[in-house]
């Protein structure tokens, strides 16, 4: 057997790795995909409990119905996963797609964002410094000829930079806008192999994994996945929940990307996602504050 299962923060996906890099960049299929080019996916999207995959890397994620349990279900995907791998039939070979990136401002004036036609990262790589860029190359590669450039946040399609108070993205966008363009068409690797994804947070706050959170804290999650995070995830940046303080009713959120130091982070925390709270649980919730505020 050359894969093994590995576990994520989300209950409902799964990482299956593989001992061997399958692909530089990612590429994602659902439902309504084709999937013409992997035949690995267009086997797996036929399981009904199977909603999403995502390749990249060394790895094959998936993402799965809330009413399947991975214990029943993992040994049988692996078995799958390894049949395509030993017949080199997890991609099918094709043309190396042009790749395109495009800027687009956001609500931070310090943050510009630069979007993808293709998958750049499966979960959140959030950089606050170039001392902490190891393991990921494409980060290490925009501090070193951007010496402008404080923070790195990278997830799905997208990179969010945000600079200092040097320079104007009105005279760097385009120029930064290529060089992401043509590292990527080169070749250049966005994370390592083994580059583990974390969550930085300032040395006082503790960061709990899913399985951690109570019942309440489950919910105000589930909020801020289907109402919340679409919005601020276009506007280039992700706002976390830490935790929810019973004795305040305060919940305490984590600012990220673009929203890390913007100025209307306040109003989106107070006028936005607490009044969708206190709206959606009531006499539960009656505070948002951030613990990086």
């Amino acid at each position: 057997m050359r894969v093994y299962e590995e576990i994520t923060p989300n209950n409902n996906v799964m990482k299956f790795v593989c001992d061997e890099t399958l692909t530089q960049g990612g590429v994602e299929f659902d439902k309504e995909s084709t999937a013409t080019e992997s035949p690995l996916a267009q086997v797996l999207l036929t399981i009904p409990f199977i909603q999403k995959i995502f390749i990249t890397a060394n790895f094959v994620a998936i993402e799965k119905i809330d009413a399947v349990d991975w214990a029943d279900v993992t040994e049988d995907l692996k078995e799958i996963i390894n049949e395509h791998l030993e017949e080199n039939a997890i991609l099918a070979p094709m043309k190396k797609a042009p790749i395109s990136i495009y800027a687009e401002m956001t609500p931070n004036p310090a943050a510009m964002k630069f979007v993808s036609n293709s998958m750049l990262a499966p979960e959140i790589i959030e950089i606050k410094s170039r001392e902490k860029a190891a393991g990921v190359p494409l980060a290490v590669a925009i501090y070193k000829e951007y010496p402008f450039v404080e923070e790195v946040f990278i997830v799905d399609n997208y990179v969010s930079l945000t600079k200092n108070e040097t320079e104007d993205w009105s005279l760097w966008a385009m120029d930064v806008r290529s060089f992401i363009t043509n590292y990527l068409q080169a070749g250049g690797p966005v994370f390592d192999e083994f580059y583990e994804f974390t969550t930085e947070a300032p040395e006082h706050v503790v960061v709990k994994s899913a399985e951690e959170f109570s019942s309440v804290e489950q919910q105000i999650k589930a909020i801020l996945d289907e109402y919340v995070q679409p919005a601020v995830a276009n506007d280039g940046g992700n706002i976390e929940l830490i935790e929810f303080d019973e004795e305040t009713r305060t919940a305490k959120m984590l600012l990220q990307g673009a929203c890390s130091g913007c100025p209307s982070s306040t109003a989106t925390l107070k006028n936005g996602i607490e009044g969708i709270l206190k709206q959606m649980m009531p006499d539960v919730v009656d505070n948002v504050e951030a613990v990086n505020g």
